[in-house]
């Protein structure tokens, strides 16, 4: 019986946006309880890997934030190939709306939290973080209004997010790279060098992938390059069109394999590591410091004008076109619920402020902008989209 609703469950498209919630629930009341000692004290706890000379010795969370994302980053670049080889992204025709609206999406948020926070030099270290979108949890908040949901409107949402994924690694490998080893960059250069050899070879084993991506990963750990990186970097050699011995693509196969193991294993660990924000002794003027205020309002706000006023600006530019049985309330319901950045912003936030030696309130904000973008999307979608399934063609709206 159990084993059964639990298949059920894991079934729902919205299971993975659930998982996080749970996670995330988890992670505040151990952080703000008598039991958050334990929790701080096992996400500190050191391991280590010891290989002669060489060792790896990092406590938990980076493990979790280095080791575990880099599967995650891994898979995203899997879609990422698969969207710009065969899928939506391959017809520029396609890519001018949700690229549109992920440029608005990154720009107008990073800008509001500049100007709520220019002056302080460690606070604008952030200003990526409200720029990024969870795609697994706005994908899930949508998949709630179940078969209302047009088809298209979901294809602009997971085009824009792959778009702002992309962003997302560009920000990352440019802007937040610290003090570089020359010597791992070598090395690091080696291994995607050997990964290239590979795929010209037709190679369609995955296990030397594997191999050569794991000292990819190890380098690019080592050199000052976030090692998230080296999983995006891999990806982009797993041979696509090629067809293994019992007829699969050994990207496709991967992106299967894995889709489970991140979506309701890798994130939602992430998330209950990374979320748990100490909410006792809060304060208005607390929540009101520029840092969380302007990551908040910059998600919450700054999302939807990005998306909706980019996305709107082309289509009367005609460069691009409303999608057919899709509203204008319906494209600026889903602006909203971009402004979900949890995971990706939790993220960023991990790298831009590592190096700083205060306690920073930025998953305050990355909460509660995450948290009002969600309801409010939600809420908005459920009014204006159709009381009856979106299976029918529908009145093109302009």
């Amino acid at each position: 019986m159990i084993q059964s609703m639990l298949k059920d469950f894991l079934k729902l498209e919205s299971a993975s946006g659930i998982l996080l919630i749970i996670a995330t629930a988890v992670a505040l009341v151990f952080a703000n309880s008598p039991l958050d000692q334990y929790y701080e004290l096992f996400l500190s706890t050191y391991m280590g890997v010891h290989v002669g000379a060489f060792e790896i010795n990092k406590p938990l969370l980076l493990w979790i934030n280095d080791g575990l994302m880099a599967v995650f980053f891994f898979l995203i670049g899997l879609e990422l190939k698969r969207e710009l080889v065969e899928g939506e992204l391959s017809d520029p025709k396609q890519i001018i709306l949700p690229a549109a609206g992920a440029v608005g999406g990154m720009l107008v948020p990073a800008l509001i939290y500049v100007g709520m926070n220019w002056g302080n030099e460690q606070a604008i270290a952030g200003w990526a973080i409200p720029a990024a979108t969870d795609i697994a949890f706005a994908l899930g908040i949508l998949a709630m209004l179940g078969s209302r949901v047009p088809v298209a409107l979901k294809v602009f949402l997971v085009s824009l997010a792959i778009i702002d994924d992309i962003g997302a690694i560009i920000i990352i490998a440019i802007f937040y790279t610290s003090d570089l080893s020359v010597e791992s960059l070598v090395v690091a250069g080696l291994a995607i060098a050997g990964l290239a050899i590979l795929n010209r070879r037709g190679v369609v084993k995955i296990a030397p992938y594997i191999l050569i991506g794991l000292v990819l990963w190890v380098s690019v750990l080592k050199s000052g390059v976030h090692a998230t990186l080296a999983g995006v970097v891999m990806a982009f050699f797993i041979p696509l069109k090629l067809k293994d011995e019992h007829g699969q693509s050994p990207a496709r196969q991967l992106e299967h394999d894995l889709h489970s193991s991140v979506a309701f294993v890798i994130v939602p660990i992430f998330a209950f590591a990374n979320a748990g924000v100490d909410l006792r002794g809060m304060s208005l003027e607390r929540f009101l410091d520029p840092l969380p205020i302007g990551i908040a309002m910059g998600l919450f706000v700054g999302k939807q004008i990005g998306v909706f006023g980019f996305a709107w600006l082309v289509i009367k530019m005609g460069l691009a076109k409303l999608p057919k049985s899709v509203s204008w309330a319906q494209l600026y319901g889903v602006s909203i619920l971009c402004g979900i950045g949890f995971t990706m912003s939790l993220f960023i936030g991990s790298l831009a402020f590592e190096q700083t030696g205060e306690q920073m309130d930025d998953r305050l904000g990355i909460l509660f902008g995450s948290i009002l973008s969600s309801v409010v999307g939600y809420l908005l979608l459920y009014k204006v989209l159709p009381k009856t399934p979106a299976d029918q063609p529908e009145v093109e709206h302009r």
